[in-house]
């Protein structure tokens, strides 16, 4: 394994009716397959499930990233035009910086899938030294979407003072330039 460091991942999934008991969260279970196949470094993850409403999923954010120590946040959920959609407002709130590329290529992928994606308002941001992604509620769309932007994800995290995350290359090829790499 080439790094070692430790990496806490957070996800939060913002859903009235997930953090209501009405129905079971299946999208933060996806994020989390996700991440169990991709990872090779040492890692664990912090899992919160809240309603639609902007103060409790900012608070939680900064729960997740200011008290618990997460590097890197997925939330999922609360990213399209209802009204009660409000993840990319909250994420907008608690972050210094907003990355526009990641929503860019988010709804790039959506896109080849349905021609709603341009409803999506994903973003990603960061907070400190962590990244902060938001992604939508359905679990397909979810890993579609994993599949093209995590590539990315270990880099950010080393150009913000985060640890040095590694993937398996058979299933997420992350890149970093020549420089950035340790072998």
């Amino acid at each position: 394994m080439v790094g070692g460091e430790y990496c806490k991942f957070g996800v939060l999934t913002a859903s009235d009716r997930a953090s209501s008991g009405e129905y079971e969260d299946l999208s933060g279970p996806a994020i989390e397959s996700f991440l169990q196949q991709a990872i090779t470094s040492p890692w664990e993850i912090e899992r919160m499930v809240v309603p639609d409403e902007k103060d409790s999923i900012a608070s939680s954010l900064i729960d997740l990233v200011d008290r618990r120590g997460c590097s890197v946040v997925v939330t999922t959920g609360g990213t399209g035009p209802s009204p009660r959609d409000v993840t990319p407002e909250a994420t907008e709130e608690v972050c210094q910086k907003i990355l526009p590329g990641f929503g860019e290529k988010m709804r790039l992928v959506s896109l080849n899938y349905v021609p709603t994606a341009i409803l999506s308002r994903q973003i990603a941001g960061i907070r400190g030294s962590c990244l902060i992604i938001n992604l939508p509620g359905s679990p397909r769309s979810i890993r579609q979407i994993l599949d093209e932007v995590f590539s990315a994800v270990p880099y950010c995290v080393d150009l913000i003072g985060g640890p040095y995350i590694t993937t398996d290359p058979d299933f997420i090829d992350s890149f970093r330039p020549a420089h950035a790499r340790r072998e």
